[in-house]
């Protein structure tokens, strides 16, 4: 049976670790079934194998790898960063956002309306002198203030 293993890393590197770990996982045909690197959680990546030596193996003498935590973590404690979450979530009609991707970005605008299926948003510029109804994706903006 798989194992899940906790591997702490520096901040900010967990993508980086994560294909360096693909990298020599696959060049040297080591038994590791899947490396997870979740946004949301800073500073570590899951590796699943068949047990605590392919992972060893793995990691040694790679950079931003801290350590392997104690013990297995179980399928469900991760469950939960497997499910794709819409990339409007969160986000209502009124917030103000800023545009982090696309021509206007840098930009601030005021959310109009939302289409959670299309995982889009209708937004105005807010610099705009005449306001234009812009539609844009959802991961193109962050959140910076919220209605009310």
């Amino acid at each position: 049976m798989e194992m899940i293993y906790a591997l702490k890393v520096t901040l900010n590197q967990e993508r980086n670790v994560a294909r360096m770990l693909e990298s020599k996982i696959r060049s040297r045909g080591i038994e590791v079934q899947s490396i997870l690197a979740p946004e949301v959680l800073k500073g570590y990546l899951f590796i699943e194998a068949e047990d605590k030596g392919p992972v060893e193996e793995a990691i040694e003498g790679l950079r931003h790898v801290r350590s392997i935590l104690e013990g297995e973590i179980e399928f469900s404690e991760i469950e939960h960063f497997l499910e794709a979450k819409p990339t409007v979530t969160g986000i209502e009609k009124g917030d103000i956002v800023e545009l982090i991707a696309g021509p206007f970005k840098g930009e601030r605008a005021k959310v109009i309306r939302i289409d959670v299926d299309k995982e889009e948003l209708t937004i105005e510029l807010i610099e705009a002198i005449v306001p234009i109804p812009i539609t844009v994706r959802g991961d193109y903006v962050r959140i910076v203030q919220k209605k009310g």
